[in-house]
């Protein structure tokens, strides 16, 4: 592996490794801007054919990590190595717009093909492919400035995974996407993960962490709190699920209306509390049961997510997208 940033921190030498091939190792990163400590202390492996996350709200450190792994910023301590030189193994999407505005979004695909080292007819086989899975064709002519939100966020996807870098590292790529291009996006990444290609996520969005990651980093302050795969991390909330009602008016004056008021997070006429299932299920039962009923307006009983997991590994509650 090419060392791409370094302190004297050493690293295991490849007897020690995991057998399967290693793209990105972090090891022992930090990083401080004035007296806060945006990364601190952090380690982790990405495999060839992987999706990793880094899942936490706002703030948490999550794009500040992703520089350092890019060579954007470097660590005060800790090092990255890469499978490569970065210039040949990452390809790089990261939060803010593409700053080619005014070049068509096939000149901006091809050039960029072109730049990672494909011929002229390879950049343009390679174009057409991205072009057919994120649905392009309508917008190839036009400057990418003068595309829609959407549109130019799927237009940033593209030239980023265009010339099959072995390394994907994507900041909330599916930003502003609407269901059909998330739908999209995910589908040419999996591609290209199925392919070899390893992918690093950030994200805020619990559902889409859960639902596409292999592992996924929970990231608080700048900390991983765990790294696991979804189904394990999930699985340190305990016993406890998830109760959520909403009222269609005042809830009634009933005792156990107002137990479960007592451990829910209330929003108007919603309502929000964990609780262990066995409580849950008997709420649920004589909620159902009666006339308190008529009172309600929705229910669910969910099975502990990701952010529940992270409330009860001690992370503080930010801005999460759940959507």
């Amino acid at each position: 592996m090419n060392q791409l940033l370094s302190t004297e921190t050493a690293f295991p030498d490849a007897s020690e490794r995991r057998e399967t091939q290693v793209v990105l190792r972090a090891e022992h990163l930090r990083k401080r801007f004035g007296q806060t400590e945006a990364v601190a202390d952090v380690s982790f492996d990405l495999h060839a054919g992987e999706v990793l996350g880094l899942l936490g709200p706002n703030g948490a450190g999550k794009t500040t990590l992703v520089r350092l792994v890019v060579g954007l910023l470097a660590p005060e301590e800790g090092a990255v190595e890469l499978d490569g030189d970065v210039r040949e193994v990452v390809a790089y999407l990261p939060q803010e717009e593409i700053a080619l505005d005014e070049v068509p979004v096939r000149v901006a695909l091809e050039q960029t093909a072109r730049l990672r080292g494909l011929g002229r007819d390879g950049a343009r086989s390679a174009s057409a492919t991205i072009v057919d899975e994120l649905d392009l064709a309508d917008v190839l002519d036009r400057p990418c400035g003068r595309l829609s939100g959407g549109q130019r966020r799927l237009a940033g996807i593209a030239c980023a995974i265009v010339g099959d870098r072995p390394l994907l590292v994507l900041d909330e790529p599916t930003t502003g996407l609407d269901p059909l291009a998330r739908r999209a996006v995910w589908e040419a990444l999996g591609r290209r993960r199925d392919a070899g290609a390893a992918v690093l996520l950030v994200t805020h969005n619990v559902n889409e962490a859960e639902t596409v990651l292999d592992r996924v980093a929970v990231v608080s302050h700048g900390r991983v709190l765990v790294c696991d795969t979804p189904g394990h991390v999930k699985g340190l909330a305990g016993d406890e699920v998830r109760l959520e009602l909403v009222w269609s008016g005042e809830p009634p004056a009933d005792p156990v209306v107002e137990g479960i008021a007592r451990c829910s997070a209330i929003r108007g006429r919603r309502w929000s509390a964990r609780m262990p299932a066995a409580e849950a299920r008997a709420a649920l039962a004589w909620l159902t049961a009666g006339s308190t009923l008529e009172s309600l307006d929705d229910f669910t009983l969910s099975m502990p997510t990701l952010e529940d997991a992270y409330l009860a590994l001690g992370g503080l509650q930010g801005e999460w997208d759940v959507a």
